[in-house]
């Protein structure tokens, strides 16, 4: 009896040794699951944010690009328009002189107006410069100044050569008379 006593004892201990190293083990498997958990979440947070930064980068990059692209663009047309200022200059001086000759100065009209046409399809307009406006030195040149009463004061007096812009960006300044 005894001996089926300590047997008993012996058992009791070997399983309470058991018990014990098993919840030690399964604390053990718990801390390190967390342990695990924890720089996994530190991980996917890092990779996140990476993540956001380079589509934030990316967007960025995309709206500089079309920035770019529509700055060059603006710059090519304005730089074509310019050498063809030239050409409706002569055009508009040809229209202003008198001729007898209606056919040809229909297709000087046509060739004006197919030129002007085209210049709004660029987006180019020409700037308002009529006698009777008041002067603006950021669309137009003053040339020559008079004194007359009967303009008011910083009014144009004659215009000398049209002016264009692209948008806000002005191409060619209107070269005016100004009075004083």
């Amino acid at each position: 009896m005894a001996n089926e006593k300590e047997n008993l004892q012996t058992e009791e201990e070997v399983e309470t040794v058991q018990t014990e190293a098993a919840d030690e083990t399964a604390e053990t498997q718990a801390g390190t699951e967390e342990s695990a958990l924890s720089a996994l979440q530190a991980q996917y947070d890092e990779l996140n944010d990476r993540y956001l930064r380079m589509a934030a980068e990316y967007d960025n990059f995309r709206k500089r690009s079309r920035a770019e692209r529509d700055s060059v663009h603006a710059e090519a047309v304005a730089y074509a328009v310019k050498a063809l200022l030239a050409t409706v200059d002569n055009l508009s001086r040809a229209l202003a002189q008198p001729t007898e000759d209606a056919a040809y100065k229909q297709g000087i009209e046509m060739t004006y107006n197919q030129m002007m046409e085209s210049f709004q399809s660029l987006g180019v307009t020409e700037i308002v410069s009529e006698p009777g406006t008041v002067f603006d030195p950021n669309l137009h040149n003053a040339v020559m100044h008079i004194d007359d009463d009967s303009f008011g004061e910083n009014v144009i007096a004659e215009v000398f050569q049209k002016g264009f812009q692209l948008g806000d960006k002005v191409i060619r300044h209107a070269m005016v008379k100004v009075a004083n």
